[in-house]
């Protein structure tokens, strides 16, 4: 199969609360209607354990120019969390890492209504940014970003908020030894 050229054309699974396939739809018709799909985000650390974030392109038609998880996107229909997260961490940030599943985040308003299962991965490879998907990127300390988020919470995207006050506590004591 072929991708669409218009990715608000790009064909996504339609799930249920409990993440059952229930059908399929475009990426807009299931952001018009508000429907439940899936989506990851992975947390990418340096030795140094920081973290990698990623500035949302100013092309992006969801939350442009603002921070966000290391690397993210939609499941593609009959795609798995897994084939999902390889294939975003190559195409955004041009790396192949050892992902270590954290966590699943059920839907909601600050999921945009996406189940999100969220990764987590150690890596010193150089990071190469795709341009059309991101504006920038920088690693940042986790006490710093959380200081950041405080001062300045609308320059952060909300699923990227929760992540990190969900599992925050418990990504800097792992940082250090297990990622």
């Amino acid at each position: 199969m072929t991708k669409p050229t218009n990715d608000q054309d790009e064909i996504y699974d339609v799930v249920d609360r409990m993440d059952k396939v229930i059908g399929q739809a475009t990426r807009r018709e299931i952001h018009q209607k508000n429907l439940l799909h899936r989506s990851i985000h992975i947390l990418v650390f340096n030795s140094e354990n920081e973290l990698f974030l990623q500035k949302r392109s100013m092309a992006k038609d969801e939350k442009p120019g603002l921070w966000d998880t290391s690397s993210a996107g939609h499941v593609d229909s009959g795609e798995t969390y897994d084939e999902c997260a390889h294939r975003e961490l190559w195409e955004e940030l041009g790396i192949n890492a050892i992902l270590k599943p954290l966590d699943k985040v059920k839907p909601c308003q600050e999921t945009y209504q996406e189940h999100v299962q969220v990764y987590t991965c150690k890596t010193n490879a150089m990071i190469k940014i795709n341009l059309d998907e991101i504006s920038e990127g920088k690693y940042s300390s986790l006490e710093i970003l959380e200081s950041e988020i405080k001062i300045t919470p609308e320059q952060f995207t909300s699923s990227f908020k929760l992540i990190l006050k969900k599992y925050g506590a418990v990504l800097s004591m792992n940082t250090s030894n297990k990622l």
